[in-house]
């Protein structure tokens, strides 16, 4: 009951289009952040990992707003760490299990997968606890305490609530352990894996289509004007940008699968589906599927100008979020993220491929897990814009 009521306070209190607009202004702090890093590669002529910082932006959006504290730094490997434990964590969950199908193999663990999820969770686990431990101190000890406004703070309240019950190894317990194993699938997956991966398949494909590029920032530079960081509120102004997004999705979705459970037999064409059968949904194959798109691998975001199509779990073309009850809880801030980060980045720079490579040459292959990644991560060189 305490999970579900953490749960739902976690959709309410922090993914409500209310309190999302409500720290609009945080999240275009980290984007200034972003911004300032690319200013200083520019002058000192260093490629920049796309998917990396955006990777950073987004874990200090998310740390921010679970804990008020930056998780990554741009400068050193802090990030690159999490990103391993987070993929770590990821990775081992999907991986199938021989002691799924047969009990008996609990004990050895044949695969290792017991031993390799202990490590990850403990590794992840340790770094929440210093945090909760330092918060609870300071909630207790400090007469002039501040409240902060993330989610922790929200979940010391609900067990304070329930303080003749529950000491500190149940608040902790629950902290810890029951609310990041129920969340973490859909929460930090979604953050992490799926945004920053995004932000680094949308500029890669706008860096091989300069035409593109050209026309989404004069849209841009029309509506927002140059040096300004798009506005969250303005997104909707940005019909083109809107488009590129779409276009992402469709080619690259985050989840190249999504799986559903039938509480019912059902016919889907010629065969019977039955009762409880987990049934696959492979996105990927419906956004490349010649039946239902017009030249389905190339990239055309003018395809979605003037269309309904969105991302919502309205349109079954187009699911990168899901759809129905089990849509992905972090979507409305993954949207808007996505959007403003991928503004940034070619608002007021120009790109150059590390390495001297050719836009046209830039290696477009897919390295397929949970989540859809490049194989080859995009590095490339930005420099200010003179026009």
């Amino acid at each position: 009951m305490a999970n579900g009521l953490i749960f739902v306070n976690c959709a309410k209190n922090k993914f409500s289009s209310e309190r999302l607009n409500a720290s609009q202004g945080h999240r275009q702090e980290k984007l200034q952040q972003l911004c300032n890093y690319v200013d200083g590669c520019c002058i000192n002529g260093e490629a920049v990992d796309i998917g990396e910082a955006a990777f950073t932006t987004i874990l200090n959006i998310l740390s921010n707003t679970l804990f008020s504290v930056d998780f990554g730094n741009y400068e050193s490997n802090s990030s690159q760490e999490l990103k391993e434990i987070i993929s770590g964590v990821v990775d081992t969950i999907a991986k199938p299990n021989l002691s799924d199908f047969f009990p008996v193999l609990r004990a050895i663990d044949p695969l290792g997968i017991r031993r390799q999820t202990k490590f990850y969770f403990g590794k992840l686990l340790q770094k929440f606890e210093e945090i909760i431990r330092q918060r609870l101190q300071e909630r207790e000890k400090s007469l002039a305490y501040l409240r902060r406004n993330d989610l922790l703070e929200v979940l010391l309240d609900l067990t304070q609530q329930q303080k003749s019950e529950w000491g500190i190894e149940e608040i902790k317990h629950l902290l810890l352990a029951q609310f990041l194993l129920e969340t973490l699938q859909d929460f930090f997956l979604a953050a992490f894996d799926t945004t920053s991966s995004t932000v680094e398949w949308a500029i890669a494909e706008l860096l091989r289509n300069s035409e593109k590029i050209e026309r989404a920032r004069s849209e841009i530079r029309e509506i927002i004007g140059r040096g300004k960081l798009v506005q969250e509120s303005q997104i909707f102004a940005l019909p083109y940008l809107q488009a590129i997004i779409k276009e992402v999705f469709r080619l690259y979705p985050p989840a190249t699968t999504i799986s559903r459970y039938y509480e019912a037999d059902i016919v889907i064409g010629q065969y019977i589906v039955p009762k409880n059968a987990l049934v696959l949904v492979n996105l990927w194959a419906i956004g490349r599927d010649s039946s239902l798109w017009s030249s389905p691998d190339s990239f055309v975001p003018e395809r979605f100008l003037d269309s309904e199509i969105d991302v919502k779990g309205q349109h079954f073309e187009l699911l990168p979020f899901g759809t129905g009850r089990r849509m992905c809880l972090g979507m409305p801030l993954a949207d808007r993220f996505i959007h403003s980060t991928v503004a940034s980045l070619i608002h007021n720079f120009d790109w150059k491929i590390e390495g001297g490579i050719k836009p046209e040459d830039v290696d477009m292959s897919e390295k397929l897990g949970v989540t859809m990644q490049k194989a080859v991560p995009l590095k490339a060189i930005p420099t200010r814009t003179t026009v």
